[in-house]
């Protein structure tokens, strides 16, 4: 039978400090936690008694994890989802070492200056795993890739994208001179029109502020997105997330 502790402490991770003092964060639904398994270290697991029958050879390799079977309304407890989906779990927060220079010298990495919306940064994280980018680098402002909205928004994006939280500024002074760094700007260069290095850092900036000007002077190449047909009244912006996907898939297909 699931506790009113047991509720209370995966509530409780809704909230960054709780999550931070465990080093854990949730995910849910039969698809996210089914890619995360064999990633992350579960240290919780409550599910239905069909999803653990379905999953009966990885329940039985667990030997520390705890795992509760649940009732559908007992999952709706637990759960941060409006439909929860058979199977909440709680995963161990990685951690990765990194040497920007080696990393940014042989592909494609993200920089993400002050991304503050918890859905913007997870469905960010989902379009670098679509185009093969595994390496995100944000800004201390930005949104935190364990609040659950934004894992439930990688959609397993997560689990192959490694995401690193540094000091923007200090981490591009350190950056060889020969590795580009791209941002985006009204007043950038077509980017239809521009030579692309397939390596190198493309910074994406705040929702309103766009990025910011200690960022913005280590940038090297400005990038525009042009809007179609050129003249017409438009938007002023486009959403970040949106703005990510154009910019990668521009990048990719010069391949």
């Amino acid at each position: 039978m699931l506790s009113k502790n047991r509720v209370k402490y995966v509530r409780s991770l809704e909230m960054k400090k709780f999550r931070k003092a465990d080093g854990v964060f949730v995910a849910e639904g039969h698809k996210l936690v089914g890619d995360l398994l064999d990633v992350f270290s579960c240290t919780y697991l409550a599910a239905t008694a069909d999803w653990l029958s379905q999953h009966a050879s990885w329940v039985q390799r667990q030997g520390g994890v705890e795992i509760d079977e649940v009732t559908d309304e007992e999952l709706r407890r637990l759960s941060f989802q409006e439909t929860p989906q058979q199977v909440l779990a709680v995963f161990r927060q990685p951690t990765y070492a990194v040497d920007i220079n080696e990393v940014a010298k042989r592909e494609l990495c993200l920089v993400l200056d002050d991304v503050q919306n918890p859905g913007n940064l997870g469905t960010i994280v989902r379009l670098a795993d679509w185009f093969g980018i595994e390496h995100i680098f944000c800004s201390r402002g930005c949104a935190d890739i364990y609040n659950p909205k934004t894992v439930q928004a990688t959609m397993g994006g997560i689990a192959r994208v490694k995401t690193h939280y540094v000091e923007l500024p200090e981490m591009l002074s350190r950056l060889d001179k020969d590795i580009p760094i791209y941002g985006t700007f009204l007043d950038g260069e077509n980017m239809y029109q521009k030579p692309l290095d397939p390596r190198g850092l493309i910074v994406m900036g705040n929702e309103g502020k766009g990025v910011s000007a200690a960022v913005e002077a280590f940038v090297t190449e400005r990038l525009y997105i042009p809007n179609y047909p050129v003249g017409r009244e438009t938007s002023e912006s486009l959403n970040v997330a949106i703005a990510t996907a154009i910019v990668c898939a521009e990048f990719r297909r010069r391949g």
